[in-house]
């Protein structure tokens, strides 16, 4: 009977599917570490980042590729002012995100787009730092060390990793095996492998075994949480159509 019980307890902490955000952000608390995936506003988390605003947690560190725009994604919580500091690689649609970086408000941290990446990829693989040339020369290679390579001037950049990394895929199954649909797969992929608790919203979750294992692009084991989310806007920054024929 013992042993049963036991099996049952194992079975039943390997369940990752949580019933609602709610359940999805618990544990997440004021000057955490956070990674947020998406690309602009295309694959971000939105129902994670409403209910962290909700939350009303401060002092939070958000490793994110943009900084949302004024009233969605990460402007919302910088609108609330619950952000301490930024490491992003482009925040140029937010104009409160330039306020309170120019006022002293918030930390920002800017790193190059290719770097960013692959520091959070690093982060989730294991690796503690790396050489880059990206960045020699400029502000960002500032108290760096320098290696050459191959004539080459390289900057050691170090690894980065969360205290939660939290990602939105196209489709997920209850084992937290993850798609993710054309632009929203960028930083979702590898902040899904850096974060010490994943979790990971979804517009469709579908029972195990019922993704083909070919197109998966990350495995469940990297997730700790998932849960499908109540709705999307899926904003678009800036909407550019061309001209109707007459």
């Amino acid at each position: 009977m013992v042993q049963i019980l036991t099996h049952l307890e194992l079975i039943d902490s390997m369940n990752k599917v949580v019933k609602n955000v709610e359940e999805a952000l618990e544990g997440l608390e004021s000057n955490m570490t956070i990674m947020l995936g998406g690309f602009g506003l295309c694959g971000i988390p939105e129902n994670s980042i409403n209910h962290m605003v909700k939350m009303e947690i401060s002092g939070l560190t958000c490793i994110s590729n943009n900084a949302g725009v004024d009233d969605f994604g990460l402007g919302l919580l910088l609108q609330k002012k619950q952000i301490k500091k930024m490491v992003s690689s482009y925040v140029g649609e937010n104009d409160e995100f330039e306020r309170q970086m120019l006022s002293g408000e918030l930390e920002v941290d800017l790193i190059p787009q290719g770097s960013l990446a692959e520091r959070c990829r690093a982060g989730g693989a294991g690796i503690p730092a790396f050489f880059t040339p990206a960045g020699f020369g400029t502000e960002v290679a500032e108290g760096k060390e320098v290696r050459d390579f191959n004539g080459k001037p390289h900057i050691l950049e170090s690894a980065l990793t969360a205290d939660f990394a939290i990602v939105k895929a196209w489709k997920g199954d209850t084992e937290g095996n993850l798609v993710f649909k054309a632009t929203a797969r960028n930083f979702n992929p590898m902040m899904a492998m850096a974060g010490k608790i994943t979790i990971a919203e979804v517009e469709e979750l579908v029972p195990a075994g019922e993704l083909d294992p070919n197109y998966i692009h990350t495995p469940g084991i990297f997730v700790q949480r998932i849960f499908q989310g109540e709705k999307f806007e899926k904003r678009i920054e800036q909407r550019t159509v061309r001209q109707r024929e007459a």
